[in-house]
């Protein structure tokens, strides 16, 4: 049995027990045929959210992780048995971006941070392209995810899965990149909202 699959039910515990978190929405993701893929979209405030997410949804998850962690020699090995792969951020890498079109295109889901990096705040910050570019490009379907909360021992999390978004107006029209992320980035806001 692999990691991924050993690990999810200690993780769940892990975050259920010590972060009261509670999930809404599974159901969404079933609208999707598990033949197809899913690029989920989150908000982004903690370290914790790619472990948290990857409970939360109910198919495995493929992750990019920021380059600096393929460098420490025993967690490189964690992360690439949990499907991370690594991207140079703020630097429009192509090759991150390759590998995460060929794991949608082949009917695999991956977790993306429209915002890029962490906001601690919990204020939702403008979204990069590389989300756009992803949804506009394959044949995955889009689903927003909303974390709500803070990572407080024994408190409440809340982490809203939305229903899969319609981008054929959008790619109808062929519309840039930064014109899809930012839609992308408005239900993650309104779903947010809606459970706050």
């Amino acid at each position: 049995m692999r990691l991924y699959d050993i690990g999810r039910k200690p993780v769940t515990w892990f975050f259920e027990r010590f972060f009261g978190l509670e999930v809404i929405g599974r159901e969404n993701v079933d609208r999707v045929p598990p033949e197809r893929g899913i690029l989920f979209c989150s908000n982004h405030i903690s370290n914790l959210d790619p472990p948290a997410v990857g409970v939360a949804v109910p198919r495995e998850l493929s992750y990019m992780a920021k380059e600096e962690l393929f460098k420490i020699p025993l967690f490189k090995q964690l992360i690439v048995s949990l499907n991370a792969f690594p991207v140079k951020r703020g630097a429009g890498d192509r090759q991150a971006l390759k590998t995460a079109l060929k794991i949608l295109n082949d009917g695999r889901n991956l977790l993306m941070f429209p915002e890029g990096h962490r906001n601690k705040s919990g204020v939702i910050g403008p979204a990069k392209p590389g989300a756009g570019f992803l949804a506009l490009r394959s044949d995955a379907a889009v689903i927003p995810v909303a974390i709500i909360g803070r990572y407080k021992l024994f408190g409440k999390m809340k982490i809203v899965i939305g229903e899969p978004i319609d981008l054929s107006e959008l790619k109808a029209r062929k519309a840039k990149a930064g014109e899809a992320a930012e839609a992308i980035m408005e239900r993650i806001k309104a779903l947010k909202a809606s459970y706050e």
